[in-house]
């Protein structure tokens, strides 16, 4: 009895194993989820997110920040099986249908960098590989960070910033501030 038991839960992890969804091509009716407007027309990284309650068919996002603040919403539409992010090491910009995907917790991200996503909102670059990263923040600038380590702050988009220059200089230099911290204190990501 204890065997065909174990037999079962061995049976049931591999299924539930063999039930992440593979990233969905980009096509000609993928739209942003936010913005709903065709993710093809904007240039830049992009993001994919799996949900068990739409199976065979991913959220897609216009840009990787705005996959990130979806999974940081207290509430969604169903439970995140899978999320995908666009390895901007391996193809062009402005061709995103190009790029190959990963999985989005096992990227570098290079947040705070002059590069504008699809957009034209600040983003989260991600990279399969730290030396792209490295590379990317010489051209760009930045810090590279893993997914965990994205600030909260670094999600508000431009619009939501204060109207005084005075304010939007002070978050800027506390910002910056949080990020030169962030990469003293952790020597895998801040090194780079």
């Amino acid at each position: 009895m204890k065997r065909i038991l174990l037999a079962l839960c061995l049976l049931t992890a591999c299924r539930e194993e063999a039930a992440i969804p593979q990233p969905v091509a980009l096509n000609a009716e993928a739209v942003g989820y936010f913005c709903q407007m065709n993710i093809l027309d904007h240039g830049g990284p992009k993001a994919q997110l799996h949900l068990d309650s739409h199976p065979g068919n991913p959220l897609f996002f216009s840009q990787v920040r705005d996959v990130v603040s979806y999974l940081r919403m207290p509430e969604k539409d169903g439970q995140v099986l899978a999320t995908y992010v666009t390895d901007m090491s391996a193809g062009n910009w402005a061709a995103p249908a190009t790029l190959p995907w990963i999985a989005a917790d096992s990227a570098i991200y290079v947040v705070g960098s002059t590069r504008r996503g699809g957009m034209d909102q600040p983003e989260f670059v991600p990279f399969g590989s730290a030396g792209a990263a490295k590379a990317f923040i010489a051209q760009f600038g930045g810090q590279a960070m893993t997914l965990a380590e994205i600030p909260q702050g670094a999600l508000a988009t431009e619009a939501q910033a204060p109207d005084t220059e005075a304010s939007s200089a002070a978050e800027a230099r506390d910002y910056n501030a949080r990020l030169h911290s962030h990469a003293q204190g952790h020597g895998t990501m801040g090194d780079m």
